[in-house]
């Protein structure tokens, strides 16, 4: 299953010359899904947003602080998969070439993982399906469902970072 195509806009994003946003590499350094210091006794307070229109500090930040201080920014909400950081290929299809990089269909969304995941070990069913692959991640090798180069964001910005294209 193919996706369309969309190349990263020519802008002040990309901050090495390399084709990639200068927000991508914080983005997949980030750890998300920790409580909000700023709004502690607040429902909504899990940081699970990451503006590329600035750099925010912390990078991860909560429903609140969207609020207050990103309403005109574009921002990406980060998801979870199996304990995995996750991002609609809707959130990001404009800004970032997804090109070769492996989707998921979860909750109804299509999705991308942010970084490497491990491969499945063992005797499930999940280890028997990975042997079977014909197909795997051109960076750690995880068995991939479709023909696609790269399991996550992370494997294509290595890919990207060493051989200057993805």
């Amino acid at each position: 299953m193919m996706m369309r195509r969309v190349a990263p806009p020519a802008s002040e994003d990309d901050s090495s010359g390399s084709g990639v946003p200068g927000w991508l590499e914080a983005l997949l350094g980030t750890r998300f899904f920790l409580a909000c210091a700023a709004h502690p006794g607040s429902p909504r307070n899990e940081c699970n947003m990451f503006c590329i229109d600035c750099r925010a500090t912390p990078a991860a930040f909560c429903y609140y602080c969207r609020s207050h201080r990103h309403t005109s920014h574009r921002v990406i909400q980060i998801r979870r998969s199996s304990y995995h950081d996750v991002v609609r290929v809707t959130e990001v299809e404009d800004v970032l070439d997804i090109a070769g990089v492996q989707t998921y269909v979860i909750n109804s969304a299509r999705v991308l993982f942010l970084n490497e995941r491990p491969q499945p070990r063992g005797a499930g069913a999940a280890a028997g399906k990975a042997a079977a692959s014909p197909y795997n991640c051109e960076i750690c090798g995880r068995a991939l469902l479709d023909p696609f180069r790269f399991c996550s964001l992370g494997c294509k910005l290595v890919d990207t970072k060493t051989h200057g294209h993805g």
